[in-house]
């Protein structure tokens, strides 16, 4: 059964994480969060700004992240990581990040054999475009085969009390040869002082078919915190209750997944503090979602709303959330991002074009952020995965969501 899961588990990376992607633009005018504190956390208006169009890019505010220019110890070290084969610059790639004030944590998943760490920090200071990319919190929690420590994180979320929520699978070298080092986990981290305080093991809630992709973190009115996770291969969304130490398995109608391929999930919140997760199979046809009052409750059934279908009966993919009301996604094989306020029908009317898309790069996620602008990360994940990046690895950057101007 283990050799069937982790089988299933390289076919379902190799071929749908592919399909997360998209091409974005040159970086030109900038759109600002809605998130007042410059935190991916926290509570948060429930309307996005936009600033004029501008000729100049934001070269100062477009960083370059590269598994070749990581952050290590000294010398000797990096020299004993390259000898041993525990670092392999050209198959480190950062999919997924969250930002606080001036810093950004990653994620870079343990795709392939040589990542020295899975869970890093980057600063971003204005006017440095290559960024060095440091382990988070320390070296020592990043040591492969140690359950203890992180083996592969997929997805993080910081919360809007500052901790860190990172979920890690368990499993490594998923393109290549995958191997289930340890059972998937949450792990929470204050980034306040960098320390652990809590480490949640998921292994009673996953079955041979589940495949873990995103976190989101959610609080209650009483301002207490609760985890959701999808799981795309079992067809559920898991909620870990933090306070109270219980969880949950929410079944998903068997209509919400025409196949499980990739089970994208974002969560609004309004000033009153509800919040709504929406979520939608990349396959299906349609949005929908789920208020977080069910949520956290264990109420799945009768509790799913069918927003609508997607606009012009095409594939779309959730790339984020402004932290209020608003959601970002793109066409599957399309390049656009489009911005969608969740209070209003979900019709093609209703959706504004905030970035068109270039030719090289591929997005994997929009976020608020620093600078209260919303941010995208990309990169060329489609030649990660097919072993085309050579030897410096992919491309990847982090810059503010744009709108290319008119000639």
């Amino acid at each position: 059964m283990a050799s069937q899961l982790l089988h299933h588990q390289l076919l379902v990376v190799s071929t749908l994480l592919l399909l997360l992607l998209l091409p974005s633009a040159p970086v030109q005018a900038g759109y600002s969060s809605s998130d007042g504190d410059e935190s991916s956390g926290g509570s948060a208006s429930n309307s996005i700004g936009t600033s004029k169009c501008d000729k100049n890019p934001l070269a100062e505010l477009t960083f370059q992240l590269s598994g070749s220019n990581l952050h290590w110890p000294c010398d000797s070290t990096k020299n004993i990581y390259v000898q041993s084969g525990r670092y392999v610059p050209r198959n480190v790639i950062v999919t997924r990040a969250q930002l606080q004030r001036d810093s950004a944590f990653v994620a870079l998943p343990r795709y392939k054999q040589g990542v020295p760490f899975t869970l890093g920090k980057v600063n971003l200071k204005k006017g440095e475009c290559l960024a060095k990319i440091a382990p988070y919190p320390c070296w020592a929690i990043q040591e492969e085969g140690n359950c203890q420590a992180l083996q592969s994180v997929v997805d993080l979320a910081v919360d809007q009390n500052g901790l860190l929520w990172a979920l890690d699978v368990g499993i490594v070298n998923t393109l290549e040869q995958p191997i289930r080092r340890c059972g998937p986990k949450i792990v929470a981290i204050n980034t306040a002082n960098h320390k652990v305080v809590k480490s949640i093991d998921l292994s009673d809630l996953v079955t041979a078919e589940s495949r873990l992709q995103f976190i989101v973190v959610d609080y209650s009115k009483d301002n207490k915190p609760f985890v959701y996770v999808a799981d795309a291969g079992a067809r559920s969304i898991l909620v870990y209750d933090i306070t109270g130490n219980k969880s949950y398995r929410i079944v998903l109608p068997k209509a919400t997944a025409p196949t499980s391929d990739v089970l994208y999930v974002a969560l609004t919140s309004k000033a009153d503090g509800t919040s709504t997760l929406f979520f939608s199979y990349l396959s299906s046809p349609r949005l929908y979602s789920i208020k977080g009052e069910y949520l956290r409750v264990g109420q799945g059934a009768g509790s799913i709303i069918d927003v609508g279908p997607k606009p012009y009966g095409k594939q779309a993919v959730l790339l984020g959330a402004d932290g209020g009301t608003s959601l970002f996604f793109r066409y599957k094989g399309e390049n656009d991002i489009y911005l969608w306020d969740s209070e209003t029908c979900f019709k093609a009317s209703n959706l504004q074009e905030v970035q068109r898309g270039g030719d090289c790069r591929l997005s994997t996620q929009v976020l608020p952020g620093h600078k209260r602008f919303m941010w995208a990360l990309e990169s060329n994940f489609h030649d990660f995965i097919s072993d085309r990046t050579g030897c410096n690895g992919a491309s990847i950057v982090l810059h503010p969501v744009v709108k290319e101007c008119d000639d």
